[in-house]
């Protein structure tokens, strides 16, 4: 009896360790932002300062919903938004801790402004103006609405 209990605890916390977290775009604003001056652009970009608590997601399984967004005519930069088009990052509504670039392993497409609710590895980036502050790598998504 005491070895079916050890070995169902080993099985409940693998099976936790290795399950998702449900984030928000709320986990997601604990950043701030201070302009830093790229030598190879010759421009200021908003750097991020990563709150400890957005650190701690970097490398996990996250699951987070948003506003699909295709901006790119070659469907290659896909983006997950925390509004519709209409007032999104890229329209000055929002600052870029609304909106995570999305890598998906298969290709994906939705509908603009479809409701999805997406899972992967997220990655924080700091220095690369070539790609959003928030990557989220390997993903998988569901069509909400």
């Amino acid at each position: 009896m005491k070895n079916k209990i050890i070995i169902t605890l080993m099985l409940l916390s693998s099976y936790v360790s290795f399950s998702q977290k449900n984030i928000t775009w709320e986990d997601l604003a604990k950043v701030e932002f201070i302009e830093k001056f790229f030598p190879s652009y010759g421009e200021h970009f908003l750097y991020p300062k990563f709150s400890d608590s957005v650190k701690s997601l970097e490398g996990k399984r996250v699951t987070i919903t948003g506003y699909f967004l295709n901006i790119d005519p070659q469907g290659k930069l896909l983006i997950l938004s925390k509004g519709p088009m209409s007032s999104c990052f890229f329209c000055g509504i929002g600052g870029p801790e609304t909106a995570m670039e999305l890598q998906f392993t298969s290709k994906k497409t939705f509908k603009t402004d479809a409701i999805i609710t997406v899972t992967g590895i997220l990655e924080l980036n700091a220095d690369d103006v070539e790609h959003f502050n928030y990557i989220l790598k390997e993903c998988e998504a569901l069509l909400v609405k």
